[in-house]
């Protein structure tokens, strides 16, 4: 496995476990349907900003990300997270709420 795709499958498992953590606190109701605002919104900034079918392709760099306003979420550890970031891993990660590895200004009180 290359270096990259161990990274890739790390940081997987890290919004993995960050998502299943939420989803197991969670109330019976909100289990069975998931917060997916932030991720909308997340959506849109990328299509606002003209990025969304390049980062849908070829991921999103960490740079770009900060950009935008994208910041490491105090205390995550984000050694094991791909540069470029992939769109499945961003979707993932907004899905994850307050265990998500980034905060992001388009998600209040994330």
């Amino acid at each position: 496995m290359t270096r990259a795709r161990t990274r890739l499958a790390a940081a997987t498992a890290a919004i993995a476990v960050a998502a299943t953590g939420a989803v197991l606190t969670a109330s019976p109701a909100e289990a069975a349907k998931p917060d997916t605002s932030c991720m909308k919104a997340g959506i849109k900034t990328l299509q606002s900003a003209g990025l969304l079918d390049d980062v849908a392709r070829d991921g999103l760099a960490i740079e770009t990300a900060v950009s935008l306003g994208v910041g490491v979420r105090d205390g995550a550890d984000i050694s094991g997270v791909p540069d470029p970031l992939p769109l499945s891993l961003i979707l993932a990660d907004h899905r994850a709420g307050s265990s998500s590895l980034f905060t992001y200004p388009w998600c209040p009180g994330r």
